[in-house]
């Protein structure tokens, strides 16, 4: 993609479909007149009669004759510009870039200072245009040997400000980098468990390491074994296809200190084993790699920007299957930490191969964990399909994480991990904990389990099985993966480089 900066001179525009944002008084836009001089005095009248909407995400185009490259406008309402925030903005973006797939534009300008406010700049307009653009013009056709579905590429974005063009430039690039690694985690997470079997999801994390110069290893079953991983190998044992233990070491600073572990659920498919899912509970479960796949997505960030904090990712993979070998409840195991493990269900099984992952990576020093997992049906009971659930032991680390949260508008919602509940997840008479407690306060239950082998590192917990996938298309992207927390990860890490 060439992207070029100009002046705002709507004569000297080189692109074939301009950009323009519409509030309700489009008129007090800094430069309208100059717009409205040149590409006709009847537009304002056609926004006061709405035929031009400034309601909120509605876009309407409009074509152009005679006004030099510009063929089309694409005016984009915004509604009250005083309510609009940078969330409102991405989304926005998101449904331009829908529209491109429509249209198949050569070229596109964005006039950049229409989308500002008094708390929204030009940097933060190109930096939001490019997520949105990249995100909301996502596609995965699958498998099919037919389609109609649009190969489009947009290879060259003109961004209109007054401001300096060397940052614009370089937020609207960083945008890009963004959305490049929301729309990788989204094919990870649509990609069959046939063909995404954890030694592919390991060679994938290979080549990734590969091109950022990330320590690279992928550990085996051999390798898995000697480690003594008896939680990640025993929801392996019904299954053909071996585990993979992913590790990729970000390395920002001399000494390997201060470190952060992105520990990633990597289930390839999840049958629930033995406790078995119903007929239409296990269709989807292709997807119970989500955690994996946002973890790689902000690895992908983080190799791009290089951020000075170091940075381990952990993913712990295999599918859950069921054979003559595979664990079954009433089991006892023997985690990597020395812990064991009573079997109740054996579809808990996501907690007891980020046991041994997050064991892992205290071992190899890591100084913070967070955990991203499919991990619950509770947390879709509790929050629903749109909220990502949390639990911490470390209220100033959930802050910063918070504040990145709420930077990149990926809504998470933290639930209470009481002494009460940590007494269910450690009550077995055979065993130090069991794996799982009960229906009630699963998703609590679930990061819970977790966090008694994370003890006392500072720790987060997502679950993000309502967030990981959509049923229907929105408007950042279509039904499918949805590539959540892969921003917000990288984000963390870029706001804890920040405060060094």
């Amino acid at each position: 993609m060439i992207i070029s900066t100009n002046e705002v001179i709507f004569n000297e525009i080189q692109s074939e479909t301009l950009v323009v944002a519409i509030s309700k008084h489009a008129e007090n836009t800094t430069k309208w007149n100059e717009f409205s001089a040149y590409f006709g005095e009847n537009i304002l009248e056609w926004v006061k009669n709405g035929d031009i909407s400034s309601k909120l995400k509605k876009l309407v185009n409009i074509p152009m004759i005679d006004k030099g490259a510009v063929k089309r406008i694409l005016f984009v309402g915004l509604g009250d510009r005083k309510g609009l925030t940078q969330e409102i903005i991405r989304e926005v973006f998101g449904l331009v870039g829908k529209e491109l797939l429509v249209r198949e534009p050569e070229s596109l300008a964005i006039w950049v200072p229409s989308f500002t406010t008094d708390t929204i700049a030009d940097t933060d307009v190109a930096y939001l245009a490019a997520e949105g653009l990249g995100m909301g013009s996502f596609v995965y056709d699958g498998y099919k040997t037919t389609s109609n579905t649009p190969d489009y590429y947009l290879p060259t974005v003109e961004l209109l400000t007054d401001d300096d063009a060397e940052e614009i430039i370089s937020y609207f690039e960083l945008g890009i980098i963004y959305a490049d690694a929301v729309n990788e985690a989204r094919i990870l997470v649509n990609t069959p468990g046939n063909v995404l079997t954890s030694t592919q999801l390991g060679e994938y994390a290979r080549e990734l390491g590969d091109t950022y110069g990330f320590e690279t290893e992928i550990l085996g079953k051999k390798e898995i074994e000697e480690l003594g991983m008896g939680a990640l190998l025993a929801v392996n044992q019904g299954s053909v296809e071996e585990p993979r233990l992913i590790v990729l070491k970000y390395q920002a600073t001399d000494e390997w200190e201060d470190v952060v572990a992105l520990v990633g659920k990597g289930i390839t498919f999840d049958t629930g084993g033995y406790s078995i899912k119903t007929k239409t509970g296990i269709v989807g479960m292709k997807g119970d790699m989500g955690g994996a796949a946002a973890v790689l997505g902000a690895m992908q960030i983080i190799g791009e920007l290089r951020p000075n904090h170091n940075v381990i990712a952990v993913i712990a993979s295999t599918d859950n299957m069921i054979s003559g070998n595979a664990f079954k409840p009433d089991d006892v195991i023997t985690s990597m930490s020395g812990k064991t493990i009573e079997i109740l269900n054996t579809d808990a099984e996501g907690r007891l191969v980020l046991a041994d992952a997050v064991t892992y990576a205290k071992q190899q020093g890591a100084n913070y964990i967070v955990d991203v997992a499919t991990l619950t049906g509770g947390v879709i009971t509790a929050l629903g399909y749109d909220k990502t659930g949390a639990l911490t032991n470390n209220e100033e680390f959930f802050e910063t994480f918070m504040e990145s949260s709420l930077e990149t508008g990926e809504f998470v919602w933290r639930l209470p991990l009481t002494e009460n509940d940590k007494k269910r997840i450690r009550k077995s008479d055979v065993a130090d904990l069991n794996n799982s407690p009960g229906g009630d306060g699963h998703m609590i239950f679930g990061g819970g389990f977790v966090g008694e082998f994370v003890e006392n590192t500072p720790w987060i917990h997502l679950d993000i099985a309502g967030t990981s996938d959509t049923k229907s298309a929105h408007d950042l992207g279509p039904k499918g993966g949805t590539g959540v927390m892969v921003r917000t990860l990288a984000t963390l890490i870029e706001r804890m480089s920040e405060e060094e």
